[in-house]
Formats: C-alpha cells, sequence, structure tokens
C-alpha cells in the first residue's frame, strides 16, 4: 500500500501522483514521505525522464498538511529525548524537500537539474503547499473554490517544512508576515498575487507539463541559491530591513499580545534565518519548530483545535445506534436577530425553511437579513444572483404556523420567557408532525422545565446558538432529563449538515458555556469595585489571549442583559444566590442609562458613528482607582480561575460529560486563550498541584468562589491531570 505512485509518458515526463489511500484528503506522513523521497531519487536517476510534474490523485484535493498524529507518535517512541527525535524528523524532512528544490543539478553550476513541477488540483494546505513551494513552477486550478495556504499558526504551530525559509525569502518578511501569521486560505487569484503560486489553469496538470518541457535552466534555480541574493525589503543588518522587521515584530505582538509561542517562533526563525545561507537558515526553522512542538501550549492546541474538534464534528459523543437524522425542512419560531441567522445558515445547508413571527412584517424583516447577507457576499465576489435567489427560495417567511406541517426539525427563538416559549411550544406540536424534534434557542432557561410544556418531552431538545450565528462555529446541545437519544443524534446531524462544532451537554443552570463567561464578567466588574483599573483588566485577559477583555465584553453583550440575568438568577435561587460586588456595580450602569455599545455608553464612551473612544471616566466617581493597582500575573488569574474552577465544576456535576468538549467549546464558544487548549488543558499546563494551592491562596484572598472543587482536590492529591483521568480515546481502547 502507497500513497504515491510515478508514472511517466512518452515525452519524458513523470507523474508523481499523491493519493492516500483510504482517505478522504491527502496527509502526509513519515512513510509517505519515505516513499516520495525514494519515487523521487528514481525519477532523478532515470536518465529517459526530463522532468517531474506532482499532483494529486484526488479530486478537487492536492493536501491537507501533515498527519499530526505522526509528531505525536514520534515524540512517545522518543522516550527521554523528544526533542532530538522531532528535530531530526524535520531535518529529514528538509533534506527531502531541499533534493527536490535542487533537482540533480550541479552545485557549482546549477545546471543539469531536472525541471519540477507542482499541479495543484484543489485545496492545498500545510506541508502540502511547503511542498509546493520547494518545487521549480506552482501551477493551481482556476477553480475559485480551490484554497491555498499555510494554516498552521492556527493550530498552535508554524509552518515547519521549510515553507517558513521559503516564502519570507521569496517576498521578504513584511510581506510574508500577515500569509503565516494569520493563516488565512486563499482563493487561486489572490494565491497568485501573493506568490504563494505561479500559474493558474483549468488544466494545471497540462500546464505543469507543458511547463517542464519547456523550462531552462536558470528557471530552476531559487533567488536563494542564485549568486548575489538580497531579501526583499533588507535583511536585518540593512537598513531598510532593520524596519521592516522592527515593523513586522510590532505588528506580530499587536495581534498576539504575546500569548502564542509559536507567533515569536515563527518571527525569531525568520529574523534569525535571515543572517545566515539557505540550508543554514533551515537548521534554525527546525530547531524553532521543535522548540514550539515541545512547549505544552503547542500539544494542547493541536489536540484541541485539531484532534478533539475533528472527533466531534465526526460524531464522537453522538449515539451509536440511531439512524441517520439529516434534517430536510426546518422550521424556525422567530425571526428576530438569533432566528434570522438560525434562518440563513440553515437555508446555506439546503434545507427548506419556515420562518414564523407574530405578523407578516416581521417574518419578511427575518428573511430580509438573508437577503442583505447576500448581497454583501456577491458584492464581495463569494456569491451570485443565482445563489441569493436559490437561498432565498428556501425560506418561507410567514405568521402562519400551519407552514410548519411536514417539518422535521423545529427551532424555537422566541422572547426568553419561560410563559412565552411554553406557550409557542403548545400551539406548535399541535400542528407538527408526530416524530418532529422540538428544539429551544435558550442560552439560561432550563431545558427541563422549558419541556414541561410538551406532550412529547422525549423529543425536547436545547439547541443553543452563540450571536452572530453565521459566523459563531459553536453550537451547544442542552440535553433535558427526559431528552431521547433520537433528539440528540437529531441535533448533532442538524449541526453537521450548517458546518458547525457542536458539544452536548445535561441541562443545568446556565449550562456550560455561560456557567462559565458569567464568572469572567463579574470578576471583571468585581475588580472595577475594588478600584482595579479597567484598562488594566481588559489588557490583562488580552494578553492572556482573549479577543477582548470582560469590560469590553460586558459592554458588546449590554449591560442590561447583564443585570436580566442577575435578576432572573436571583429569583430562581432565592436565599441560595450568592451576593456579589459585581451586580451592584451592573445594576447601576443600568439606572444612569449606559446599556453598552448599543446605547452609545456604557463602560466606554463612543463617538456619533459608534467607535469606542475610551473607557468612561464617570465610572472612577462612583468607584476611584486604588492607590496601588494589583500585579498583572494576580489579575490574570484571577480572571482565568474563575472560569476554569466552573468548567471542573460542570465535569465534576455531569454537566460535561466528555472533556474535549469543555475544551473545544471554551475556546469556540467564548474565544478562551487558544493557546492553552482549553480550560482543562490549561489545568493540565500548569499541574492540579499548583492549580489546587494556587486555589486555596485566592480563596483565603478573594473569597468562597475561588474554593477547589473536589474533584480538583482528589486529582492534585494524587498527581493526576484531566486528560490522563478522563481521556475518551484511553476509555475507548
Amino acid at each position: 500500500m502507497t500513497d504515491f505512485t510515478l508514472s511517466k509518458d512518452a515525452d519524458g515526463v513523470a507523474f508523481v501522483t499523491w493519493d492516500a489511500l483510504g482517505k478522504s484528503m491527502n496527509v502526509l506522513t513519515r512513510e509517505a514521505f519515505q516513499e516520495v523521497s525514494q519515487l523521487i531519487d528514481q525519477a532523478l536517476n532515470d536518465d529517459e525522464i526530463k522532468g517531474i510534474v506532482i499532483t494529486s490523485g484526488k479530486e478537487g484535493s492536492f493536501a491537507g498538511g501533515m498527519d499530526l498524529n505522526t509528531l505525536a507518535t514520534i515524540r512517545q517512541e522518543a522516550g527521554e529525548e523528544p526533542a532530538q527525535a522531532l528535530f531530526d524528523f524535520v531535518m529529514g524532512g528538509h533534506h527531502i524537500l531541499r533534493k527536490l528544490e535542487l533537482a540533480g543539478m550541479d552545485p557549482k553550476t546549477k545546471k543539469g537539474g531536472k525541471p519540477i513541477a507542482c499541479a495543484i488540483n484543489g485545496t492545498c494546505a500545510g506541508i502540502g503547499t511547503e511542498i509546493a513551494l520547494a518545487c521549480h513552477h506552482r501551477v493551481m486550478t482556476d477553480n475559485p473554490k480551490s484554497k491555498i495556504g499555510l494554516p498552521e499558526i492556527l493550530l498552535g504551530i508554524f509552518p515547519g517544512g521549510g515553507g517558513t525559509m521559503r516564502y519570507s525569502r521569496m517576498v521578504g518578511a513584511m510581506a510574508a508576515a500577515p500569509v503565516l501569521l494569520e493563516g488565512k486560505m486563499m482563493d487561486p487569484k489572490k494565491a497568485k498575487g501573493a506568490q504563494l503560486i505561479d500559474a493558474v489553469s483549468d488544466d494545471p496538470v497540462a500546464a505543469a507539463r507543458e511547463w517542464v518541457l519547456n523550462a531552462k535552466d536558470a528557471d530552476l534555480v531559487k533567488p536563494w541559491d542564485a549568486k548575489g541574493y538580497k531579501m526583499p525589503g533588507g535583511a536585518p543588518y540593512h537598513p531598510a530591513g532593520f524596519m521592516t522587521f522592527v515593523g513586522a515584530s510590532a505588528m506580530v505582538n499587536g495581534k498576539t499580545q504575546g500569548a502564542f509561542p509559536a507567533a515569536k517562533a515563527l518571527l525569531s526563525s525568520i529574523y534569525e534565518g535571515a543572517l545566515v545561507d539557505f540550508d543554514t537558515a533551515l537548521k534554525i526553522e527546525a530547531r524553532w519548530f521543535t522548540n514550539v512542538l515541545m512547549n505544552p501550549s503547542s500539544s494542547a492546541m493541536i489536540r484541541s483545535l485539531f484532534l478533539n474538534k475533528e472527533a466531534l464534528e465526526k460524531g464522537a459523543v453522538r449515539p451509536k445506534d440511531v439512524p441517520d437524522q439529516r434534517v430536510k425542512k426546518v422550521g424556525v419560531l422567530g425571526a428576530g436577530m438569533m432566528g434570522a441567522g438560525i434562518a440563513l445558515v440553515s437555508a446555506q445547508a439546503g434545507m427548506e425553511v419556515v420562518l414564523i413571527d407574530r405578523d407578516q412584517e416581521a417574518a419578511d424583516k427575518g428573511k430580509a437579513y438573508s437577503q442583505s447577507y447576500m448581497d454583501k457576499g456577491i458584492k464581495r465576489g463569494k456569491a451570485s444572483a443565482e445563489k441569493k435567489e436559490a437561498l432565498l427560495a428556501r425560506i418561507t417567511a410567514t405568521p402562519d404556523l400551519e407552514h410548519l406541517n411536514g417539518c422535521d426539525l423545529i427551532i424555537e427563538a422566541v422572547f426568553e420567557d419561560p410563559g412565552v416559549k411554553a406557550e409557542m411550544t403548545k400551539k406548535v406540536e399541535a400542528i407538527i408532525p408526530e416524530d418532529c424534534i422540538f428544539a429551544s434557542n435558550t442560552s439560561t432557561l432550563p431545558i427541563t422545565d422549558l419541556a414541561k410544556a410538551s406532550v412529547r418531552p422525549e423529543q425536547f431538545i436545547g439547541i443553543h446558538f452563540f450571536s452572530p450565528v453565521e459566523k459563531m462555529f459553536l453550537v451547544e446541545i442542552i440535553k433535558g432529563k427526559e431528552t431521547g437519544d433520537r433528539a440528540v443524534a437529531k441535533a448533532l446531524d442538524y449541526v453537521r449538515q450548517i458546518r458547525k462544532t457542536p458539544i452536548v451537554v445535561n441541562d443545568a443552570r446556565f449550562f456550560y458555556a455561560n456557567r462559565c463567561i458569567i464568572p469572567y464578567i463579574n470578576e471583571g466588574a468585581r475588580m472595577i469595585t475594588e478600584g482595579v483599573s479597567p484598562i488594566l483588566i481588559d489588557n490583562a485577559a488580552r494578553q492572556l489571549g482573549f479577543p477582548v477583555g470582560p469590560i469590553q465584553l460586558t459592554d458588546e453583550t449590554s449591560i442590561d442583559l447583564g443585570a436580566k440575568i442577575a435578576r432572573a438568577t436571583k429569583a430562581a435561587m432565592g436565599d441560595a444566590y450568592p451576593e456579589s460586588p459585581s451586580d451592584d456595580l451592573i445594576f447601576w450602569m443600568e439606572e444612569q442609562g449606559r446599556l453598552g455599545r448599543k446605547a452609545n455608553a456604557g463602560f466606554f464612551d463612543y463617538d456619533d458613528k459608534g467607535k469606542r473612544v475610551e473607557y468612561w471616566k464617570g465610572l472612577q466617581d462612583k468607584y476611584p482607582l486604588a492607590a496601588e493597582q494589583p500585579d498583572l500575573i494576580e489579575v490574570q488569574e484571577r480572571l482565568m480561575f474563575a472560569q476554569v474552577l466552573e468548567a471542573v465544576r460542570a465535569l465534576e456535576e455531569g454537566v460535561l460529560e466528555d472533556i474535549r468538549e469543555g475544551d473545544v467549546g471554551a475556546i469556540l464558544g467564548w474565544g478562551f486563550a487558544p493557546w492553552s487548549g482549553g480550560p482543562l488543558s490549561w489545568l493540565d499546563i500548569i499541574g492540579t498541584p499548583y492549580a489546587a494551592e494556587r486555589c486555596d491562596q485566592l480563596a483565603a484572598t478573594y473569597g468562597e468562589r475561588f474554593t477547589c472543587p473536589p474533584l480538583l482536590r482528589e486529582m492534585a492529591e494524587k498527581g493526576q491531570s484531566f486528560y490522563g483521568r478522563f481521556n475518551p480515546e484511553a476509555k475507548a481502547a
């Protein structure tokens, strides 16, 4: 069984075809790397072969990158020397791609080599792009749906197969930094402009073959192998280059706030590599890449954002014995912002959608959201008038509940009031088929209580979307006490259809995501009442890798919503409700009419166009700044522990059934420090003994909300990690 095959035509052009057996997309393994190396040797040593075209045997796909399990396997097999084993593996890859790049040419004259072109017939990412960059010519299909890029940074690593050195030397550090640091996948047109590819063709194999047959010796010599090479934009020791690297460094730190190890390693690799010859630069890249791989942040990000996320999307927690529950017709109750977004993503997935609201005008307004979305897509060249017409034709906007007849899934997104939801549930269940699943899109109301209005509670479930629906990747599925397996399977299959990542949790107040977000927001508010600067609070959070700090997040989500949630929770919990200074602050802000961004006044002042100007100075009239501000780390640990302890309690109480969902849900749901791999991974990074000790210190200083959960205490005493104790893959084995 091989992933690569070699063939040649009558004109002496060899074709190395990549087709990973049993996989929908080509991914590179250790064995496959050796295979392609042997075939390249064979082709270079065959006098009848004039040149080589590397392509894929999979329609619409060239490569999906490296099989990341390979890196984990190498570490495990290496025993006490994992860094050396990883470095040796990376250098072995460099050797293979360097052999491809030099293609048998004379080391001194740079002549006599065989031209090698890459025919990219579809999506190309990671090591696939790095292989392409090592070739002498790259031709990509003209299909705009095909993408190419180097997205490794999004997984906590960086292009370590020579892509960092080749691309930065090709275009210069400043031009390379956005491509390498943002990890965006580009369509063929943009990729050509960025020099990731050389040409676009409707038949890339034929075009690559034509180039190979007409290539001259000079066409094979990469700029960095040519005499007198100078790095575009200047090397670091050149005045212009110095300014380039200063600018690139500022850009990196501005975007990452220093929270992501891979970003710093990437820039260091480019800088140090630019000071030496290319082969030495590859060794520098390999050292920095190994350094990142040995960082626990890298392993945690790969596990959560690649392995765990992929497992959840493929149905890791789906009930096994339930047949396919794919949705054909969905009814959406409520055409407000959430309902309109749900209707849009459902129609995008090809479903028939019935969008219900109190009158035709309100229903039409909800449908207009999809129209506006498609119009913006047309302006950006990402949609067409035909696609817009087809999508809108799938949405029926109406106040008439009778149109719900024939639906196999209902998603209720009406006003967040138990009485309103109960009334709608009863009305709709009288019309829909008996086997139709009913889901409530609620962010706080217990599903078990809402299901009491249903005559079929086993078919009642929660599907919690995050706003805006079309942009957010996570969907939280909530099981009530009587929710059955078919309802769970239906919800999971629906989420898969709309191409989002699901987590399944058991019913509890605030479920999982909001259960963890609210303490984050409250801890930030509480610190304000203690005299801590809101600037320090938000910047401390951003330097942890959070997209926004808790104070800014409160403004974005609206202050009166926070006040409403606090009152409702207090009413539901009664004497058990923990009084908090953060509530006093929120209620006071509400009284001042400072309701957040939507009111152009909150913790921030805003200009006439709704743009944030600065933190509201009037806040200090009520809560003066303390003369002595706390240490940055102290603020950060308060913000982190406020969230992670709730994640532990959710696991302890059975709200979370799978730790993968706890980590993936945190990162995708509210942007929990992605570098950490999620709250439970973060606890593994710092170690449960230290976490328990720090809980005791925080609880003694700031109160019982930081009390160490019994589960964490037990694990600390036993020296256990969360992925050591609760690893679902180990359980399955």
